[in-house]
């Protein structure tokens, strides 16, 4: 899969999946020229996904909402209509799905079809 910055089509990188937990995949990350612009985005975005309370929750869903604004998630067949990405240092974990995400949380029906490294 290949995150791509959504504003002009810059990569930010490329995950190199080595690992796949159903329903995340996982990988080695090679950030692109691109992943600067979006580095602190998705360092805020770890850091609040791994706090448990319901103000940490409200702040995740805000810097969620703003990366799928920013950023598109490629599989090899084309992009994918939802995502969740996390991205530490050289390494990327994610799950995504064909279909987009409904409102209740549940992230519909993820695959690993097509999720080639």
């Amino acid at each position: 899969m290949d995150p791509r910055h959504g504003g002009g089509g810059a990569d930010i990188g490329e995950i190199l999946i080595d690992e796949a937990d159903f329903p995340w995949l996982s990988g080695r990350f090679r950030a692109g020229p691109a992943f600067a612009a979006v580095e602190d985005l998705f360092a805020r975005e770890l850091a609040l996904a791994e706090g448990d309370d319901a103000a940490h929750r409200s702040r995740w869903e805000a810097i969620q909402a703003e990366i799928e604004r920013t950023v598109r998630l490629i599989s090899p067949d084309g992009p994918v209509a939802a995502f969740l990405l996390h991205i530490r240092g050289d390494r990327a974990w994610f799950r995504w799905s064909d279909a987009p995400f409904d409102d209740e949380g549940d992230e519909g029906d993820e695959g690993a079809g097509g999720a080639g490294g």
